[in-house]
């Protein structure tokens, strides 16, 4: 049995975190699918900037958005709505079986709107609308702002991906922004199906403190992270506001795992892998990620939902001068600016292809 097959029978679901015209053409996609128990997808302004900068695949779509006059954002979103429905499709079966929990891909707004919750959510409407696709998540920051628009969105029935959360502080408050668009639209009556999940990112934490803290804390940190946030996930769905809401017919929205490529040379490649297995969860994995742990991987147990060592881990590094509530605050701010740049980037490219193709002809 392959490990991915093993990860995924533990109960956690493995999601691919990328997405390229190539790789839906070439078959890819669907391999990973059969052969490596993949059932889902995420995307980002950063994944879509390399797709296109680095493959003439969109080259007709591009020259024939310019052609008719679109702006280079409209073209971006026309160019990620066709992959991302072609993904959905792929990944249909897979939605249908798990009866919705499974099976989703995933869209980002203009991260160019994080501060604005109402241009959010009239675009997450709108995104939504167009892409057309049951199976398809709108990612949305859990900023300040963002935590105001996610919960908008899910009275308004938009199924929403959290995205740039890297504690359980930071965790905890964009399930309870899910939670208040849940019991608004219990109150009014409607349907409470309306499906979420909450990505936390990892890898970061052991990035930024490559070159400072104790040298013992070395790669630990993302995982103390993501154990405290997978603590906070069980006691969340042991609260009583939790289960007013799920006896009223609504779904847990399930902690995920990003950023899980490993940063360090020295360090094992699956090492956010095999430290964050843990049921009822998701980690999405870059492609170079998920092939070395279908190679060589191993399922060594899964995470401990009372926290294991990771308040200890914390402390540690807390006594060490480095207060691990404010740096998550900076990694959240450091990743939105990151896609901001991301963003800018790939619109300007966009932009410039769009002027060479059209000039070419």
């Amino acid at each position: 049995m392959k490990p991915t097959q093993e990860l995924h029978d533990a109960g956690q679901s493995l999601w691919l975190d990328n997405i390229t015209r190539d790789l839906l053409t070439s078959g890819k996609l669907r391999s990973y699918i059969e052969q490596l128990a993949v059932t889902g997808l995420t995307s980002n302004p950063t994944i879509f900037d390399q797709a296109i900068e680095r493959s003439s695949a969109y080259d007709p779509a591009i020259a024939k958005g310019a052609a008719e006059g679109a702006s280079a954002e409209e073209i971006f979103f026309q160019l990620a709505i066709d992959d991302l429905r072609a993904a959905a499709d792929l990944f249909e079966p897979v939605h249908r079986g798990s009866d919705g929990v499974d099976g989703w891909v995933s869209l980002e707004v203009s991260p160019l709107l994080a501060d604005d919750a109402a241009a959010t959510v009239a675009a997450a409407v709108a995104l939504h609308q167009r892409a057309a696709r049951a199976n398809l998540f709108i990612k949305i920051p859990g900023t300040p702002a963002g935590l105001q628009a996610i919960g908008e969105c899910i009275f308004a029935g938009v199924p929403v991906n959290v995205t740039l959360l890297f504690s359980s502080a930071q965790y905890t408050a964009a399930a309870g922004a899910y939670m208040t668009g849940l019991e608004r639209r219990l109150a009014e009556g409607l349907s409470l199906d309306v499906a979420s999940v909450a990505s936390l990112f990892v890898s970061r934490w052991d990035k930024a403190l490559a070159t400072q803290g104790p040298e013992a804390l070395r790669d630990r940190v993302g995982i103390a992270a993501g154990t405290q946030a997978y603590r906070s996930y069980h006691e969340l769905l042991a609260s009583d506001r939790w289960r007013r809401l799920e006896n009223a017919g609504a779904r847990p929205q399930r902690l995920l795992f990003a950023s899980t490529s490993t940063k360090n040379p020295a360090a094992p490649d699956t090492l956010y892998i095999s430290g964050l297995a843990a049921p009822m969860t998701i980690n999405t994995m870059p492609e170079e990620t998920l092939l070395a742990f279908a190679d060589h991987g191993q399922v060594r147990g899964t995470l401990d939902p009372t926290g294991g060592d990771a308040d200890l881990v914390m402390s540690q590094l807390a006594a060490a001068g480095i207060d691990p509530g404010e740096l998550a605050l900076r990694l959240q701010r450091e990743g939105a600016a990151a896609f901001d740049a991301s963003w800018h980037n790939l619109v300007a490219c966009i932009g410039d292809r769009a002027g060479q193709l059209v000039a070419g002809h």
